[in-house]
C-alpha cells in the first residue's frame, strides 16, 4: 500500500541518519531505484554478504516514505497462502524478524522485533469456499505450517465474540501468524547497509540508458549520470514507469485498499485474529484498538499512483455493517484513523516479479507483490542478491516468479490475495 499523511505519520516513520542527495561516485556495481521494503532487503543482502565486494547506491525519491507501500502497510505475517513457495517465504520471514539482531550481526544497537501471534482466521460461508481452504491448508501443513480446519463450534470456543450464524468451517493458524514491525525493520536494514559503505541519496531517476541487452547508466533529477553494473527495480507502484525508462515493459496496477483504526466502546475480551471474513473485508488486533482493511466500494479499478483519493461512504456503506455483523461487539466504535494507500497488483498471476529480466540480463525486478511485499521483502532481498552475486538462487528457488514466466505464458496463480 501506499499512504496518505494522516495523524498515525508518527508510528510510520522511518528515522535515517543525513542523507545526501547527490551521488559521491560516477560507477556502481549495484544501483537500486527505491529504498522502502524491497530496495533495503536486497541492498542488505548484499552488502552483508562476503562474496560481494561491490558498489551499492540507493536513490529513494521520499526518504519520509509517506506514499510508499512500507509506509502504508499493515505490516502483517502468515503462512497461509496457497502457493508453497509463499508459504516458504512467508516462513523465512518469520525467521529473518524472530531473530532479527542476529541475523543483522548481533549489534546490541539494533532493535529485538517480535511478532505478535494473534493468528490468522479464514471463515468460509459455504461448500466451495471450504474446498478451497482445506485444499490450501493441506498445501501448507506439507511445508509445516501450523494451520488447521476449525469448524463453528471450535471457532466459538476459543472466539465467543463472533457471530458465525452463517459460517460453516474456518482455517485458523496462530504460529508466526500476526503483526510486526516492518518500517523498523526497514530502518534497520538500511542503517546498517549504510555502515557497511552502501550510499543512500534521496533523489529520482529520470532516465535509464540500455546497449542491447545491458543497461548501462542511470540519470538523476540533479542531472548526475551514473553508469551501473546492474539496476534492481524496486520501486512500488511506479515500478512499471521505471522499466519502461529501460525500454521493457512491466504491467504493474496500483489498486485501493483502504484501512481503519477503531475504538470499541466494548472492547474484545482477546486479542483479534486477523480475520478474513467471506466479504473479503479483513480486521484484527492493533494494540489495545482494532484495525479494518478492505478493497473499493465498486470496481477494483486501476488508479494512478498519486491518487489517494477516497470513497466518501466506504464505511458507512461497506466496512461498518460488516464487521458489526460479524462481531455485535462493534456496532458501536469509534474511528480514529484513515488512509487510503495502493496495492502494487501484478494482475498477471498475482505473484512477485523478481529479476533478471530475461532478454536484459541486468536489469532486476522486485516488483508487483500484490500487498505481501513487507512479509516478502527478506526473502525477495536475498534471492535477488544472489541473483547479483552468483548468477543463480541459493536458498529458496524463487525461479517460477522470474520475469520470464510472462514470456512463456506460465501463470503461478495466487489465490490467497486480500
Amino acid at each position: 500500500m501506499t499512504m496518505k499523511p494522516t495523524s498515525h505519520d508518527g508510528l510510520f516513520k522511518i528515522d535515517l541518519p543525513q542523507i545526501d542527495t547527490s551521488p559521491k561516485h560516477d560507477y556502481y556495481d549495484v544501483v537500486i531505484i527505491g529504498g522502502a521494503t524491497m530496495g533495503a532487503c536486497t541492498a542488505w543482502f548484499l552488502a552483508s554478504n562476503p562474496d560481494f565486494k561491490g558498489r551499492v547506491l540507493i536513490v529513494e525519491r521520499d526518504k519520509s516514505y509517506l506514499q510508499a507501500q512500507t509506509a502504508a502497510s499493515n505490516n502483517c505475517m502468515r503462512q497461509q497462502f496457497a502457493n508453497p513457495i509463499n508459504v516458504k517465504i512467508g516462513q523465512y520471514a518469520a525467521e529473518f524478524v524472530r531473530n532479527f539482531r542476529e541475523n543483522l550481526g548481533g549489534d546490541p544497537s539494533v532493535p529485538e522485533l517480535t511478532i505478535r501471534n494473534f493468528g490468522y482466521l479464514y471463515l468460509s460461508d459455504g461448500p466451495e469456499l471450504t474446498k478451497v481452504l482445506e485444499r490450501d491448508q493441506s498445501v501448507q501443513e506439507e511445508c509445516g505450517a501450523g494451520t488447521k480446519m476449525v469448524t463453528p463450534e471450535e471457532i466459538a470456543a476459543d472466539y465467543s465474540f463472533y457471530n458465525l450464524s452463517d459460517i460453516v468451517a474456518g482455517s485458523l493458524n496462530t504460529v508466526d501468524e500476526g503483526y510486526y514491525n516492518a518500517p523498523l525493520m526497514v530502518e534497520w536494514l538500511l542503517r546498517k547497509s549504510i555502515e557497511n559503505d552502501v550510499e543512500y541519496v534521496e533523489n529520482e531517476i529520470t532516465s535509464i540508458a540500455r546497449e542491447g541487452d545491458k543497461v548501462t547508466s542511470v540519470t538523476l533529477a540533479s542531472g548526475e549520470t551514473v553508469k551501473v553494473g546492474h539496476v534492481v527495480n524496486a520501486s512500488g507502484t511506479r515500478a512499471g514507469q521505471v522499466a519502461e525508462m529501460a525500454g521493457l515493459k512491466l504491467d504493474i496496477q496500483p489498486k485501493r485498499r483502504y484501512t481503519f483504526i477503531f475504538k470499541a466502546k466494548e472492547p474484545l475480551d482477546r486479542d483479534l485474529p486477523l480475520t478474513i471474513d467471506p466479504t473479503g473485508v479483513h480486521f484484527r488486533q492493533f494494540g489495545d484498538d482494532y484495525l479494518v482493511g478492505c478493497p473499493p466500494l465498486g470496481a477494483d479499478s486501476t488508479v494512478g499512483v498519486e491518487d489517494f483519493s477516497a470513497e466518501e461512504t466506504i464505511w458507512e456503506d461497506k466496512v461498518h455493517p460488516i464487521i458489526s455483523n460479524r462481531i455485535p461487539q462493534f456496532k458501536d466504535v469509534e474511528v480514529i484513523d484513515f488512509w487510503m494507500g495502493h496495492y502494487d497488483f501484478n494482475t498477471f498471476d498475482y505473484n512477485v516479479v523478481i529479476g533478471p529480466h530475461d532478454e536484459v540480463s541486468n536489469f532486476h525486478f522486485t516488483n508487483g507483490s500484490s500487498g505481501h511485499g513487507s512479509q516478502q521483502g527478506p526473502a525477495v532481498g536475498r534471492g535477488v542478491a544472489e541473483q547479483i552475486i552468483y548468477g543463480e538462487f541459493r536458498s529458496i528457488d524463487l525461479s517460477p516468479f522470474l520475469y520470464e514466466r510472462f514470456a512463456k505464458g506460465e501463470r503461478v496463480i495466487e489465490r490467497a490475495v486480500i
